[in-house]
């Protein structure tokens, strides 16, 4: 599987490779790994092609080609058609709307696919920097859910039919 590149306004979401992924993982600290999910981690170990459900992005600005974050799924769509959206930039790109395009780029790139129904993201409380992201991408707040690696969670959710 050859994963396509995302355009947005200003950033390209580039597919990571295993071995870029498994370079980031090796090179973060203990306490950032340890919130990584194990079955991620697992899916990470058997995955040998770049696969976007799998391996994410990485968000680089167009106009300089610098990184500026990382953005992703947390696996393929699930039994039910839904997937779920990460996105993390880096503290010196932050308040630039980096996040609000990759969640957009990631949110298109999702219901092009057709088992995709639901987007869905967890934030870890309803007002914050995350939230206002997911707003602005025509997310509503479903309620509050308990997430086994992060305990009480806001959830979010976009459906196909609002993005036609």
């Amino acid at each position: 599987m050859h994963a396509a590149r995302i355009a947005t306004r200003r950033l390209e979401l580039v597919p990571s490779t295993p071995e870029e992924a498994r370079e980031q993982v090796a090179a973060m600290s203990a306490s950032d790994r340890a919130q990584l999910s194990a079955d991620w981690l697992e899916r990470l170990r058997l995955t040998t092609t770049a696969d976007p459900w799998v391996l994410g992005f990485t968000m680089v600005d167009q106009t300089s080609g610098n990184p500026v974050g990382s953005c992703g799924f947390k696996g393929p769509p699930d039994a039910n058609g839904t997937v779920e959206i990460a996105y993390g930039v880096a503290p010196e790109h932050q308040n630039r709307g980096y996040a609000t395009e990759a969640a957009g780029g990631l949110v298109q790139f999702a219901f092009a696919d057709t088992r995709v129904r639901v987007v869905c993201a967890h934030t870890l409380s309803e007002a914050n920097a995350s939230a206002r992201v997911l707003v602005k991408c025509g997310f509503i707040a479903v309620g509050q859910v308990v997430d086994p690696e992060d305990g009480l969670v806001w959830r979010w959710e976009t459906i196909r039919a609002r993005h036609r």
